[in-house]
């Protein structure tokens, strides 16, 4: 049986969920998507990705600056949903609109519920350097992704996964996941069971202050940290090329063999001092330029073994 649905993402990662569900024959009634956003060098006003493609399906989009308004509540009641689906909208849903679709609200999530709550999931489980995460289908309550959970799909974080990898990953298992979720609602066979209440740990919004690279911490804090922020907002170090300090990112790194002082280059293929072993930096990027492997980064720089980046 078909079910009426709002959707409601914002980023590519909901996307693919969104072709599916419309590709099970589901009749998606409105999208809810954050507004277009000043990006580019023009600075031109851009859809978001979920606006892009429900426009493609010829679905009416929405793009309200909050939803905690009579006014908003009253519109997403007019759409008549059996159910939302909710991927990476980017705004708290209030009671009125969880408790307006008859089957209530599920949420796709980016993490082995009850590790890994919030805003950042996937760069945060990388970043701490977990082995294992995946994607879970819960109904939503008002409490930060604390409700019930009906299915999980789990996937291995390889030891050189970036944050970008995972990602893509996940998506695409995410879309299957909660349109196997919706055929069981639609049966009346989705079942939900209570979080746990240990383990629960929070992925915070990343920060500016976040990407700048410590090396004082051992290699593999330091790897993971690197893998986690890429390919965005990237890891960064500043290194002085002779007009000051310059932030260089790293986007790709794997673990190397070397012993110096923390944020040492040790040799020309990139290997990197820790405060516990070394780094190899593989590629990087400056500011306005394109990214390029650390030996084009080394030509264009002229450092040399000793150079050190903070």
């Amino acid at each position: 049986m078909s079910l009426r649905v709002v959707f409601m993402g914002t980023p590519d990662f909901a996307v693919p969920t969104l072709s599916e569900i419309v590709g099970q024959g589901h009749e998606v009634v409105a999208v809810y998507t954050r507004p277009p956003a000043a990006a580019g060098r023009g600075m031109e006003l851009k859809p978001s990705p979920v606006h892009t493609m429900a426009d493609r399906f010829g679905i009416p989009v929405f793009t309200p600056k909050t939803l905690r308004t009579e006014e908003a509540a009253e519109i997403f009641r007019s759409h008549g949903a059996d159910v939302a689906v909710v991927v990476a909208y980017g705004m708290l849903l209030p009671k009125a609109i969880l408790e307006a679709p008859e089957l209530g609200c599920l949420n796709l999530h980016a993490s082995l519920l009850p590790r890994w709550r919030g805003a950042a999931p996937i760069q945060r489980a990388v970043m701490a350097g977990d082995r294992e995460t995946g994607v879970a289908v819960m109904k939503m309550e008002e409490g930060l992704d604390t409700g019930p959970v009906a299915m999980v799909e789990k996937v291995a974080i390889g030891p050189d996964m970036n944050a970008g990898d995972l990602h893509d990953k996940l998506m695409v298992l995410g879309a299957d996941l909660m349109v196997r979720a919706l055929a069981a609602l639609s049966r009346g066979g989705l079942g939900f069971t209570p979080q746990p209440e240990e383990g629960v740990t929070y992925a915070h919004k990343l920060k500016n202050e976040d990407a700048l690279i410590d090396w004082s911490k051992p290699a593999q804090a330091v790897h993971d940290h690197i893998r986690g922020l890429s390919p965005f907002p990237g890891a960064y170090f500043a290194a002085d090329f002779g007009k000051g300090q310059e932030r260089v990112k790293v986007l790709r790194a794997t673990l190397g063999n070397g012993l110096g002082s923390p944020g040492t280059l040790l040799d020309i293929n990139g290997i990197i001092s820790c405060g516990d072993g070394a780094v190899r930096l593989l590629q990087v990027q400056r500011a306005g330029k394109g990214p390029v492997s650390f030996d084009e980064f080394l030509r264009g720089v002229r450092l040399g073994p000793g150079a050190r980046f903070g």
